[in-house]
């Protein structure tokens, strides 16, 4: 009995020290030594809010620019890293030893060098004197140092390689070699310019991502997290394998504000990986559905693991348009996971924990449902055009007032939760367990939802940076963290206001030491990274990088996909989601896109940032480094390789995603209205349940080989109908180079042209790429070749641009001097691809019948499903 019990709390130690370990830092020193790491930590935190404010530009102090930002915010994260990390494992954990108390104070100064020296270094930009080169390599080696601490040896590995090639150039084999940097150069470029270390990673490290890191920190500490899975089990804990469900959508709502897939594994799954085991999962089922739900939601909107914002950044696109890219993709995968739950419970008769809600007939059910949904889009039309007609008329005052309407909501919210039970964290290893009522449980906690909403509108609808946004949210945050326990005290009755409101400090203290402690390794991740970044721009490594690739995949585009995929695999394998994106983003992006023009397929930027983040998260559960799966391990009690395969099985449709929206880039939303874009999410949605029950080898009943692949097959094609419409009619004909004017001046408006081009690239190179024209509005050929802004000459059967207006469209699409037109490309009427939607859905009817058919003559399988 005794074994039994100590299990658990030993069980526990470990995984707090697996995620401390991976995320925060494994120490926890004692005494003075201790009081000063969490200071310092909230010091960070503060010095954040207070960067992100407007307060330094009221008050005129403490305003600083992009780089001395950068340089203050590694400085903490390098001296915080010695504090938090030890060296080794046997390196002691209650105490900092001497030599770490001497990196980490040789850290920060050298990260605070252009912060200290800003003027003198701005008088000798180019020209390094001893002393910077002193401090620049000394702090490589620190920032490496504290690197293999935080993050593994991996990326130090990654950054050491690059930076030994930058100096070793003309010593390189072959295709590798170039002229070389000295070593002045090296450290001009990557510690004392915003090129390498204290590049666009790190300075959106300092800008954006720790602002909601803090944010979901002081969230979780607030009761949010208990509060989102309570929820998720009160709605779905009785459906057939409900706790797995509710896991799935827990854990997408704590991605919403995680920036860590390990702790958003543990966080939830410490909850509903028991739960999975009691209704039947095995163990390594049970850690493969938190898994597989925890690292999705780092693709989901709104921060992605910090992705988002270095996107914003990389493509040169709005936060807006990141995330409305990034959404579809990231729903459907959700969604097609609880299907893939709900399959697996099918298939063990599985059923749900009993409910605590009284029973309703499903018409009352149908019609609350809509009328809270009417409600809340009643209640969103109100304050979009309510705030819209306010503001003309409160101008200057508008803030002040919203911020009294947010505070009576708040209170209001407070009072109605007051009316209804407060929340408990159950113990999910109890024999028993009474799911939570859904309406009590939902009530008590709607003031949490308000940040949130505070953080989306003020992204979405004000437009407003993501920084701000998030301070302003953070400080609503704060607000409610303070107030929360003495005013649901007094509409409850209690008398407990000294008691509740040092608690509120307390939570709010903690939650900025977390904030900042869960930064250390991330702060970290893209300063490393930003080497890489820094080597591939100052050797020129990309295009190398470019035709090796080439040469590898044979010019065949889905062979340089899958080749990325792989090395994107490979590194996520070590390095932090945040690194490998960087990393891979920076080597292989431009790969893509040259590639991709070079073989007739225009991809957009974006595709391929997403394409291969989405790869980088799949490290995470990818045996056999996958950590993820072995922090789910350690929960379940499974086997980690075991679990890591079950997740990796479960997250094809993951893997699957990247490949279909580089070649149908509708799934993205890029250039859809609202009405296409509602079609092709219920579309996307069918395929990708379709796809889950084809890999899974189970429908209505346990399907045979050939049912599995007729519903592969049906998912490719909802999912990219123009491969099938192409191979019926080709979508363009060809047009004699000769007649290009005359082509641009026959086609609509706003249709394109791709043009085929022969010329040098920017190095002095031969090349051949494909151009997407836009066709400009015009009522002439010459009046839409004018407004492209270039014009062509016809010399012995070929065609040249003799002449590229500056700042024009032509000029920013590609078109240069001299170059040859080989082949124009015009698009030709043909039927909708969409039409192929329908074969695709006949013979899905098919298998449909098939499996009816199948289980009437099968009545046990009938009944278990």
């Amino acid at each position: 009995m005794t074994d039994e019990k100590t299990h658990p709390q030993k069980s526990e130690v470990d995984l707090e020290d697996m995620v401390a370990s991976s995320d925060s830092g494994a120490r926890k020193p004692l005494g003075a030594p201790g009081r000063l790491l969490v200071g310092v930590a909230a010091a960070w935190s503060l010095f954040q809010l207070w960067i992100a404010s407007p307060l330094p530009f009221m008050v005129g102090f403490g305003v600083f620019n992009a780089t001395e930002s950068r340089s203050i915010h590694l400085a903490f994260a390098i001296f915080l890293a010695f504090l938090a990390y030890p060296a080794f494992q046997r390196s002691p954990r209650d105490r900092i030893p001497l030599p770490d108390w001497g990196l980490a104070l040789v850290g920060a100064f050298c990260s605070l060098y252009i912060f200290i020296f800003y003027d003198a270094l701005a008088q000798r930009p180019g020209a390094p004197i001893l002393q910077d080169v002193i401090v620049g390599i000394t702090g490589i080696l620190v920032l490496l140092e504290a690197t293999r601490r935080a993050l593994g040896p991996p990326l130090m590995i990654v950054a050491s390689v690059f930076i030994l090639y930058t100096l070793l150039g003309p010593y390189m084999p072959g295709i590798l070699a170039h002229r070389g940097v000295s070593l002045y150069g090296l450290i001009n470029h990557q510690w004392l310019t915003t090129q390498g270390v204290f590049g666009i990673a790190l300075g959106v490290s300092t800008s954006f991502v720790f602002l909601f890191v803090l944010f979901g920190a002081l969230l979780d500490k607030a009761g949010a997290g208990n509060y989102f899975i309570k929820v998720a089990f009160s709605l779905l804990g009785h459906y057939k394998g409900g706790p797995a469900k509710a896991a799935v959508v827990a854990s997408g709502m704590t991605g919403l504000i995680s920036g860590s897939s390990i702790a958003n594994t543990v966080t939830t799954g410490t909850f509903t990986i028991p739960m999975m085991k009691r209704v039947g999962f095995s163990a390594e089922k049970a850690g493969a559905v938190e898994v597989s739900s925890s690292v999705n939601g780092q693709i989901m909107p709104p921060v992605m693991g910090a992705a988002a914002f270095l996107m914003v950044e990389y493509v040169g696109i709005s936060y807006v348009e990141v995330i409305k890219h990034a959404f579809l993709p990231a729903l459907i995968s959700y969604i097609a996971l609880i299907y893939i739950v709900h399959l697996e419970a099918l298939k063990a008769n599985m059923k749900g924990l009993p409910s605590s809600n009284p029973a309703r007939p499903f018409l009352n059910k149908a019609i609350g449902f809509l009328t809270g949904l009417l409600l809340l889009m009643g209640l969103s039309f109100a304050v979009y055009y309510g705030l819209g007609w306010l503001k003309p008329v409160l101008g200057d005052a508008t803030p002040w007032v919203v911020g009294i309407i947010l505070a009576v909501v708040y209170v209001g919210l407070l009072k109605l939760g007051s009316f209804y039970p407060e929340l408990e964290l159950d113990d999910p290893t109890s024999p028993v367990i009474n799911l939570p009522q859904t309406r009590p449980t939902v009530m008590v906690g709607l003031h949490y939802i308000l940040p949130v909403v505070v953080l989306v509108w003020c992204l979405m609808v004000e437009r407003l940076s993501p920084g701000l946004s998030a301070f302003w949210a953070t400080v609503l945050m704060i607000f409610i963290m303070l107030t929360q326990r003495p005013i649901t005290a007094f509409f409850r009755g209690r008398s407990r206001l000294a008691a509740d409101i040092k608690e509120g400090f307390v939570d709010l203290w903690d939650g900025l030491i977390a904030g900042a402690r869960n930064m250390i390794g991330i702060g970290i991740a893209t300063a490393t990274a930003g080497i890489v970044v820094g080597a591939v721009s100052q050797t020129g490594v990309g295009l190398v990088l470019a035709d090796v690739v080439e040469i590898l995949a044979m010019g065949n585009l889905l062979l340089i996909l899958l080749f990325t995929a792989l090395l994107s695999l490979i590194l996520g394998m070590g390095l932090p989601t945040t690194a490998n994106y960087i990393v891979v983003s920076a080597l292989m992006a431009p790969v893509i896109v040259l590639l991709g023009q070079q073989n007739g397929l225009i991809v957009p930027l974006i595709a391929v940032h997403l394409f291969v983040f989405y790869f980088g998260i799949m490290a995470d559960v990818t045996p056999p480094v996958g950590l993820a799966s072995f922090a789910a391990a350690a929960v379940s009690g499974g086997d980690p390789l075991r679990t890591g395969f079950q997740a990796f099985y479960y997250s094809l449709r993951t893997a699957a995603l990247p490949f279909l929206f580089i070649f149908n880039t509708d799934l993205l939303l890029i250039e859809v209205d609202w009405l296409q874009g509602m079609v092709i999410f219920v579309i996307a949605t069918i395929a990708m349940l379709i796809f889950a029950a084809g890999t899974q080898g189970y429908f209505l009943v346990r399907s045979r080989w050939y049912e599995s692949l007729l519903l592969l097959l049906v998912a490719f094609t909802l999912f990219r109908p123009g491969f099938w419409m192409d191979r019926i009619h080709d979508p363009y004909r060809s047009v004699p180079p000769q007649q290009f004017v005359e082509a641009l001046g026959n086609v609509d408006e706003d249709s394109q042209l791709r043009v085929q081009i022969e010329g040098l690239n920017p190095y002095g190179e031969p090349m051949t790429t494909y151009i997407q024209v836009p066709v400009p509005r015009g009522d002439t050929a010459e009046e839409r070749m004018q407004r492209l802004g270039f014009e062509l000459l016809t010399e012995d059967d070929r065609t040249l641009v003799d002449f590229v207006e500056f700042g024009s469209t032509a000029e920013d699409l590609g078109f240069d001097f001299d170059q040859e037109i080989v082949e124009v490309l015009a698009p030709v009427d043909r039927w909708a691809k969409e039409w192929m939607w329908l074969p695709g859905f006949l013979v899905f009817g098919l298998v449909v019948l098939l499996q009816r058919r199948r289980r009437q003559r099968q009545p046990s399988t009938a009944q278990a499903a």
